[in-house]
């Protein structure tokens, strides 16, 4: 399918993947979270609302406090059509670059949902392989509901995994900054080195600097 590159309208989240429905049918919503990250897995979420359903506060996750995103969470799996998250790992970040795996998760997230969509929406300017048509949205998780829920679930998701990793490794401070490049987290990489769950394809310039 050529893509015509979805832009966001001035009507709201609801009334962009209303419109959108109406010329595709069911649609889903994807979108990822963990590209940045020095450590751990990449997430992706797929998301398929009602149409008609308005759940209050669904914004994009990045502007809505951990409180808000986690409240959010159990009523978009409660509310949603069909759901689900998926990862890629960090052997797989580090075999097929950032960019790819996030891309494979965003597959198998939509190969999990129970109910398969006729169209696909993605945040971002590229879309993953799948089995249906599909487009994307730049700022998609500001522009469409759908999208919005899939980036709460992938962001909460991947924010619980990393508190878990924090307790395997509690010398990395993991539930403070996410596995982001923080001045704390290099700190940390300087006095103990890095892990098993470090992707070493984003830390190579950074030793390479080191070394000279």
């Amino acid at each position: 399918m050529e893509k015509s590159h979805l832009k966001s309208p001035d009507n709201g989240l609801y009334e962009f993947d209303s419109v959108i429905r109406k010329g595709y049918g069911v649609i889903c919503g994807i979108d990822e979270a963990g590209r940045g990250p020095l450590a751990g897995d990449v997430y992706a979420a797929a998301v398929i609302l009602p149409e008609g359903l308005v759940i209050d506060g669904l914004n994009d996750s990045k502007k809505l406090t951990e409180k808000k995103r986690e409240a959010l969470f159990d009523i978009i799996k409660e509310k949603s059509v069909s759901w689900s998250i998926a990862t890629a790992s960090v052997k797989e970040i580090d075999e097929l670059n950032i960019l790819n795996a996030a891309m494979l998760a965003m597959t198998r997230a939509f190969d999990l949902l129970s109910v398969k969509p006729d169209f696909a929406i993605v945040d971002g300017n590229k879309t993953p392989q799948l089995s249906v048509p599909c487009d994307y949205v730049i700022k998609g998780d500001a522009a469409s509901a759908s999208i919005a829920a899939a980036s709460i679930l992938a962001k909460v998701a991947r924010d619980r995994y990393m508190k878990e990793l924090a307790e395997k490794y509690p010398q990395y401070c993991f539930e403070k900054h996410k596995g982001y490049g923080t001045k704390l987290h290099y700190e940390m990489l300087d006095k103990f080195g890095a892990s098993e769950i470090h992707r070493k394809s984003f830390l190579v310039k950074y030793y390479n600097g080191k070394q000279k």
